[in-house]
């Protein structure tokens, strides 16, 4: 069948929407059709370069909403009509860790930055050349065919508009806060960075009960909603957040440093080992240049064995996403957490070097493409 897409031949590059052959699906597999995707900023590495992609040209988009239409013949937990979100890691169910409940480290997403199908090859093509999927998804496509262990079936009276940002944003987000920083009631808790991920870091520190949720960003807007979604103080830059924590907590200075900024770099990372007491933890959740692999300013062996600091990488927030998904929106129907407010604004396929530029500008927390409108069906 036919598709339209947002694909991008060469990195650094820009999105060009336009026209794609898309296979049918395999036996595993099944045709969604897309409602809503999220724009995450590590779709844009791509574009700027910052994250190497093994084989241009790419569809990515890994925030996303659909239904689905078809399902192949050894599909087994799907079926038409079923509403889905994508998962950016595949759940085999079988590897060591998800036999250890640690399926956001499954080995099925070992092939993602290739982008072929958990059960290889590519399912998209254009003038006879293949065109790869980030994370096996390429949720930046009309219509789009996805392996069933890569989709969480979700409640049909969920809006595919909002939570499709469960599927990444928010998650990881609140998972950087509540696994990874292990944050706890009465916590001192910076956060670096608070757009999409960072934000939903914020409702993660404040769910757990921190006392105090420090947000730090350059983008005024951006400052402005924080305190919506729990931030108690906020900075513009670290300096600033490092000397406020400090004057809380006798000098110690924060219990964790949750590092989501857009770009993360070393310097960001040095500066989050800084702001943090003894035994506290930095989370590193961004993703950040390639070739950054100079020196962290501010770090040294000594400081971190006598001060038992702690940096920790998070990915999906430390969760599964067969768990973390139904929990997170469990959470939403019960008012505890805001997805909604998240969308600060809506963009067409068309549009998506425009809502890419917005977010460089700082003026969203997240953008959604919509490739139905809201209030059409879908059912």
């Amino acid at each position: 069948m036919k598709t339209r897409a947002a694909v991008l031949w060469t990195s650094p590059g820009t999105w060009e929407v336009r026209e794609v052959d898309l296979d049918d699906p395999g036996p595993t597999e099944v045709l969604v059709q897309m409602v809503a995707t999220g724009m995450c900023h590590s779709d844009d590495h791509i574009a700027t370069g910052d994250l190497p992609f093994e084989h241009p040209p790419v569809v990515a988009g890994h925030e996303g909403a659909g239904v689905v239409r078809q399902v192949g013949s050894a599909v087994t937990d799907l079926a038409v009509g079923d509403h889905v979100l994508t998962s950016f890691v595949p759940s085999c169910g079988r590897c060591k860790w998800c036999a250890r409940g640690q399926q956001n480290l499954c080995d099925a997403g070992g092939n993602a930055m290739i982008g072929e199908q958990p059960s290889g090859g590519y399912r998209m093509r254009a003038d006879g050349v293949e065109i790869a999927t980030m994370t096996g998804l390429g949720g930046f496509s009309e219509w789009q065919v996805f392996d069933e262990t890569s989709l969480i079936k979700i409640d049909p009276s969920l809006p595919l508009h909002s939570v499709c940002l469960v599927a990444c944003a928010v998650q990881t987000g609140v998972g950087s806060a509540t696994s990874a920083a292990d944050v706890r009631p009465g916590d001192v808790v910076i956060v670096m960075g608070v757009g999409g991920i960072g934000m939903n870091a914020v409702q993660g520190a404040s769910l757990a009960g921190a006392s105090h949720v420090i947000a730090v960003d350059p983008a005024p807007r951006k400052l402005e909603w924080a305190p919506q979604f729990g931030a108690t103080e906020v900075f513009a830059d670290m300096p600033a957040a490092q000397e406020f924590a400090a004057s809380i907590t006798n000098g110690q200075g924060a219990d964790s440093a949750i590092v989501t900024t857009g770009v993360v770099t070393n310097e960001h990372i040095g500066q989050a080992f800084e702001a943090i007491r003894k035994g506290g933890t930095v989370v590193v959740t961004g993703l950040g240049p390639a070739d950054d692999d100079g020196p962290i300013p501010g770090f040294n062996a000594s400081n971190a064995a006598l001060m038992q600091k702690r940096i920790q990488g998070a990915l999906f927030g430390m969760g599964s996403p067969r768990d973390a998904m139904p929990t997170i929106l469990e959470l939403y129907t019960a008012g505890r957490i805001k997805i909604d407010e998240l969308v600060t604004k809506r963009y067409t396929l068309d549009q998506i070097n425009d809502a890419y530029a917005d977010m460089h500008a700082g003026e969203l927390i997240r953008g959604v493409i919509d490739f139905v409108p809201i209030g059409e069906s879908i059912d």
